[in-house]
């Protein structure tokens, strides 16, 4: 039986990987590139696809070698100890713009956000196979997760809310405030992976292949239950993904700056905070709402009825601040759904792992497992390539100019508008009417 202490320390891991450095890369990342950092629409739609073809390749090599590590601390703690400080240091690396031209930006910003993918990938894909080894209890593995999910969302919450009042305390100029807030919270990250890997205990051995083959890789294409819920992976992370990419645009555009509200500064880090606060909630009623319901599936379905209903609401919100509050409140409702199916995606793929491992006679749950990091940036980034590409199309241009300077240029207002509302709303809703029919065809009945 594991300890309080022990689900705690799991939950850094994420407090630290999803709450601050993949929250602000997911909700800050393209704005920042476009209109601080300077890079143009192209340069930044482009970033983030190689990215992804990268991590393609990355991932699964990683879960691979994580499955074959053997050492004192075990074998996946010793990649989250020892990756922690790289994570941290590459993470505030990234906030920082050079005083270099636009080629050199563009080096820059290409070679420390590869090289944050990779650090990423070699700590984050032993982080969730960790769940595979530290209990063999199906319960306690709903409850580690759960624990996981309310730490992301818990810190994900402080990270958005106190991001806007901690650039206006920093003050001097928007690069200047990114690169303070980047090393700050890339202290913050590297603290709290360093606590998730001393604080864990990994209780079960895996059954290890002998040697390394590309067995491993045929099997699981050929595992169904994988298949489909890597497609929901991706699909969940692209219904958060455009919401978290174009949430800046939204307000900075549609809305037409900050909404401040008796002292309360409500921008779109603030904005997403009530949804964090909600998904932190329920991320710990989820456990309980599965038990009711009767197993993972029926709650990940009924999840994400509301993630479609609540989208398409959104969209028929009149485009004006007067009406954020109801934007709000929205924002809550869907935030409900995320959070009680986040904690399940990392459960069902822990059975997924104990169901291969039974067919198969070997455990391959760092394999598995790199799948759901995969999907994770994989998703992100891919909508995050497609808002920026997308509002090329409608009408917005970034660039630097010949000083430097970031330079932004909007067409046609209206078609700019229109776009960035849609992606927050009517684009995610197909997203989530997709994954319901996925889950629909998911064969583990748990």
């Amino acid at each position: 039986m594991a300890q309080l202490r022990e689900k705690i320390g799991y939950a850094l891991g994420d407090a630290a990987a999803g709450g601050i450095t993949w929250k602000v890369m997911s909700i800050a990342f393209p704005l920042f590139f476009t209109n601080v950092f300077g890079l143009t629409v192209a340069d930044t739609a482009t970033l983030m696809l190689i990215a992804r073809m990268f991590d393609v390749v990355t991932d699964p090599l990683m879960g691979t070698l994580a499955d074959r590590t053997q050492s004192r601390w075990g074998t996946y703690r010793p990649w989250i100890i020892f990756g922690a400080i790289p994570f941290g240091l590459i993470f505030a690396l990234l906030l920082y713009t050079p005083d270099f031209g636009p080629v050199g930006k563009r080096v820059w910003a290409y070679t420390l956000y590869l090289l944050m993918m990779v650090v990423y990938t070699a700590v984050n894909v032993p982080y969730g196979s960790l769940l595979g080894v530290m209990t063999e209890d199906d319960n306690e593995k709903n409850q580690f997760s759960s624990y996981r999910m309310v730490g992301a969302y818990a810190m994900g919450f402080i990270t958005l809310l106190s991001f806007p009042y901690l650039q206006k305390l920093v003050g001097g100029t928007d690069q200047h405030q990114y690169a303070v807030l980047g090393a700050f919270f890339g202290v913050l990250a590297a603290a709290g992976t360093l606590a998730c890997g001393l604080l864990t205990k990994e209780r079960l051995k895996p059954v290890r292949a002998e040697k390394f083959s590309l067995k491993p890789f045929g099997d699981l294409f050929r595992n169904r239950p994988w298949v489909i819920l890597t497609l929901i992976g991706i699909c969940m992370n692209f219904f958060n993904g455009f919401r978290y990419a174009v949430a800046g645009y939204m307000f900075e555009y549609c809305l037409h700056g900050d909404v401040t509200i008796s002292g309360l500064i409500i921008n779109y880090t603030v904005f997403m905070t009530f949804g964090e606060l909600t998904c932190m909630v329920f991320g710990g009623v989820s456990p309980v709402f599965t038990k009711w319901v009767g197993s993972k599936r029926k709650a990940f379905m009924w999840a994400a009825a509301i993630c479609v209903a609540t989208s398409v609401v959104f969209f028929l919100i009149p485009m004006d601040a007067a009406y954020i509050w109801l934007m709000v409140a929205i924002v809550i409702i869907t935030s409900i759904g995320i959070g009680i199916y986040s904690p399940l995606l990392w459960s069902m793929y822990a059975d997924v792992s104990d169901y291969a491992t039974e067919k198969n006679g070997t455990s391959s749950t760092g394999l598995i497992f790199s799948s759901g990091t995969m999907a994770q940036k994989f998703g992100t980034a891919i909508s995050g390539s497609l808002v920026a590409l997308l509002l090329g199309i409608a009408g917005f241009i970034s660039g630097t100019d010949a000083d430097g300077q970031t330079v932004i240029t909007i067409t046609d207002a209206d078609s700019v508008n229109s776009m960035i509302w849609a992606l927050f709303s009517v684009f995610p809703a197909i997203i989530a009417g997709i994954m319901m029919g996925l889950l629909y065809l998911y064969p583990i009945k748990k």
